[in-house]
């Protein structure tokens, strides 16, 4: 991670772990758990995985989305290893390398439009016959010389040694398998937030993100904050997570506040 204040560079893990202690000092406890489902009556209930349940005056969901996978093989073996979710967090690694974005969306070309800023050439791989960007994500890349489109192509594997060197796609046309030779690989097909517990009490958009008042962070549910990679976002980005994250926290010690006022 290259774009969180205070660190020049740091792991996903060692910042997990200094948020840990941090929570440790201030005598927080932190339980692994999933959680299942949420219901309110007067306060909410947290149920879990394990059976166990938990009231509180108001809740706050920061539990992510996942990036969807190709599902080939290679590609779990090779992540954190040339495979990545993530051009804006990972890009500049690959700095005068080939690289591949699979996807031909907006999220496929504007990651392909940050790493041509970096990399010696961007191959940008996509399933159908056209890509799906908006024009103007396709006029910007336009202009890119290192830059290079390939429509009908189903990616297969992904091989390498220690370090991805090859991704094979099926070109849909002619049934024919190739190859290119990079050193990175950026999955760009979308995301899937990890909502599906909360639905009742939320609002969702097509994509299964929440839907947050901008100003508070509160969901539909009065006392029922979002924040981080499950809500309705553009970028999904651990600095934005974590200042939603301190806007719900503040805004979740407002409602607490006025709710024990009525009591």
């Amino acid at each position: 991670i290259e774009n969180y204040p205070g660190f020049d560079k740091i792991s996903g893990l060692d910042l997990v772990e200094l948020y840990q202690k941090q929570l440790t000092f201030h005598n927080l406890e932190i339980t692994l758990d999933e959680v299942l489902d949420i219901q309110k009556d007067d306060d909410f209930t947290v149920k879990t995985k394990s059976g166990k349940s938990y009231q509180a005056t108001a809740v706050i969901i920061a539990s992510g989305a996942s990036s969807k996978t190709l599902n080939i093989p290679g590609e779990a073996e090779f992540e954190g290893k040339g495979v990545s979710y993530c051009a804006l967090c990972d890009g500049p690694i690959f700095k005068d390398k080939t690289v591949a974005v699979v996807g031909g969306g907006n999220n496929g070309f504007e990651s392909a439009s940050f790493l041509a800023n970096y990399v010696k050439k961007v191959y940008i791989l996509e399933y159908s016959d056209m890509v799906k960007a908006d024009a103007e994500n396709q006029d910007v890349l336009a202009a890119a010389k290192n830059v290079e489109i390939i429509v009908n192509a189903k990616t297969t594997k992904i091989e390498g040694k220690v370090f991805v060197n090859a991704i094979f796609y099926e070109d849909l046309k002619t049934g024919q398998e190739k190859s290119l030779e990079v050193q990175g690989i950026f999955v760009e097909i979308g995301y899937n937030p990890a909502t599906e517990f909360a639905k009742d009490l939320v609002e969702l958009n097509e994509k299964k993100e929440i839907i947050f008042d901008a100003k508070t962070l509160e969901t539909k549910t009065p006392g029922l904050f979002s924040a981080g990679d499950c809500n309705v976002s553009k970028y999904k980005q651990i600095v934005m997570a974590s200042g939603q994250g301190a806007g719900a926290a503040l805004s979740a010690y407002e409602y607490i506040k006025k709710a024990n006022h009525k009591k």
